[in-house]
């Protein structure tokens, strides 16, 4: 039994798997809420905050990235995808970059989805105790910019914030840690905590997305340069405060 967890909302537009999944969870002591759509979900997420929520990518007439995006736009909550299909790979990575925790491809062994949900209510814990030991202060000047550490705020040089998703906030923090040095996307993979088996190439994704949020001054010397042959490394100078 998982100790001090609420529940979990298992979003899936299938009956017979939802009720499945629902009854395997609840058989080891994890309390669970269905939902078909995203009138449902969001009928659950107005009454109470989920422990996590299991979201399928294939929901009808609803896009499971669209409610992701929707669910990160106003919580943390750990999410776990579902998808059908091994074809359905860039879809996977889109999720994750969009701050999903885990995948699990369909169809699944019910034994490896509560393992799933073990490992991601485990990194929840560890970065909670983590942050309690150590509270994330400070932060890092370079270029103009600033990344601000407590509140993961990017401010450009008129101090507007620049929204970052979960995967380019730790993809930035992992340059600005190392700065000016070139880091392998091997390195930048754990560093982001992508999934293993996603396709290496999701890195290239996400450095191109906060090259453009970078950006925005085009005479600009580039911010992230390409290193052939070993990955990407951040060229200017980083002052940490």
């Amino acid at each position: 039994m998982l100790a001090d967890v609420g529940h979990i909302v298992v979003v899936d537009d299938d009956p017979s798997l939802r009720q499945l999944v629902i009854g395997y969870l609840e058989d080891h002591d994890i309390p669970t809420k269905p939902a078909s759509n995203r009138t449902e979900l969001d009928r659950h997420l107005s009454a109470t905050v989920p422990s996590m929520i299991i979201l399928d990518l294939r929901l009808g007439q609803d896009d499971g990235l669209d409610m992701l995006r929707e669910i990160r736009s106003h919580s943390d909550v750990p999410v776990i995808l579902m998808t059908g299909h091994r074809l359905d790979e860039i879809d996977r990575i889109v999720g994750l970059e969009l701050g999903a925790d885990d995948y699990i491809l369909k169809p699944f062994s019910l034994r490896e989805l509560l393992a799933r949900i073990h490992a991601v209510f485990r990194r929840q814990e560890i970065g909670r105790l983590a942050r309690a030991h150590n509270p994330e202060r400070g932060g890092y000047r370079f270029g103009g910019w600033r990344l601000e550490r407590r509140g993961r705020r990017l401010l450009d040089a008129d101090e507007k914030h620049v929204p970052l998703s979960k995967g380019e906030y730790a993809l930035l923090l992992a340059f600005l840690e190392t700065p000016q040095r070139p880091l392998s996307r091997e390195y930048l993979l754990q560093a982001t905590r992508i999934h293993e088996d996603i396709f290496d190439r999701s890195i290239d994704v996400q450095v191109l997305r906060l090259r453009r949020k970078l950006a925005t001054d085009r005479s600009a010397p580039r911010v992230i340069l390409t290193e052939r042959g070993v990955g990407y490394v951040f060229a200017l100078p980083v002052e940490p405060y």
